[in-house]
């Protein structure tokens, strides 16, 4: 008898836990005749969240700082795709199917790709990193993600010498996500770095926290997480990375560039017009913080030597 070890098992083959513990009572009420003829527990018939990721490994990225409870961190979202509302993501995003996915991985590359999701939870082991997150908004989480160094990826599309800064895209559909057209700001969602950020071993593919597989209002199936960046920055539920040439526009730049400039590093001595920097509030807690430059990542701060942060904001 053929067994398999956790590692290989693809993303599609785990029954998620909501269905395991309920599948007596499911398949009870159903006749034999109707689920010879259906795919109701196919994996592009459910979203994915809720599946244990296996063998984590602890990274040394990783903050010793309390982490904030996955109902806190899954219940207070910004996702303006399904809301402008912190809880709208979490009502509105939970039959959002995320399988199957595929990421494409295209422009100023030697070997352009496109990616499912099963194949890019087997391009390196997973890691459990406890990052803090800052929000433009002044308020703050700390949360276990797991995935990799976004590296990872690019280094097997091989950048050219053209290739100056990375492209992200969102996944957008108007049927799937009719209230994004009340959010006041364009779709699909675009985000960017300067190559050298995003190849820094700290900015993240992301494909869970809380040890399991993302739920849909934090960006399943797959998301990028920049930890010394306000939050706006670490874009969901990704499709497309392009790498460029020139600096590629994002989307709230393009909304307000006034207030959202494209480096959108944490720096507490440059405040939103709206919003103080100097301080947050670490969601759960009554007292606020002081903001830390680069949110407590100084390790990322050669990346703009000789850099007026305040015009590069």
């Amino acid at each position: 008898m053929l067994i398999k070890k956790p590692a290989d098992f693809r993303y599609s083959e785990v029954t998620p836990k909501d269905v395991y513990f309920s599948r007596r009572t499911f398949l009870a009420g159903i006749p034999a005749t109707f689920l010879a003829g259906r795919e109701l527990l196919s994996p592009s018939a459910r979203a994915l969240a809720g599946n244990k990721l296996p063998n984590l490994a602890k990274s040394p990225f990783s903050t010793a700082e309390k982490q904030n409870s996955y109902a806190e961190v899954t219940n207070y979202n910004n996702f303006y795709e399904f809301g402008t509302d912190k809880d709208q993501p979490a009502k509105l995003a939970k039959n959002f199917k995320t399988y199957p996915w595929t990421v494409s991985v295209e422009g100023e590359v030697a070997k352009p790709r496109k990616f499912t999701i099963d194949e890019i939870l087997k391009l390196a082991p997973l890691e459990e990193r406890i990052y803090r997150h800052r929000c433009v908004e002044a308020w703050s989480i700390v949360v276990p993600w797991a995935g990799y160094s976004l590296s990872v990826l690019l280094k097997l599309v091989e950048p050219t010498s053209k290739a100056k800064y990375v492209a992200f895209q969102s996944y957008f559909s108007p049927t799937e996500m009719p209230v994004a057209k009340f959010a006041g700001i364009s779709f699909p969602y675009v985000e960017g770095l300067r190559l050298d950020e995003a190849m820094h071993p700290l900015t993240m593919l992301t494909v869970g926290m809380y040890g399991e597989a993302l739920p849909p209002q934090d960006g399943a199936p797959a998301r990028l997480t920049v930890p010394w960046k306000y939050g706006f920055k670490s874009i969901k539920s990704l499709v497309r990375i392009k790498l460029v040439s020139r600096q590629p526009e994002t989307t709230w730049n393009m909304a307000n560039p006034g207030e959202y400039g494209f480096y959108s590093n944490v720096n507490p001595q440059v405040d939103n017009p709206r919003y103080s920097q100097a301080f947050e509030h670490r969601l759960g807690e009554l007292r606020p913080r002081a903001t830390l430059m680069f949110n407590g990542y100084e390790q990322v701060a050669s990346l703009y030597a000789g850099m007026d942060l305040r015009t590069n904001y």
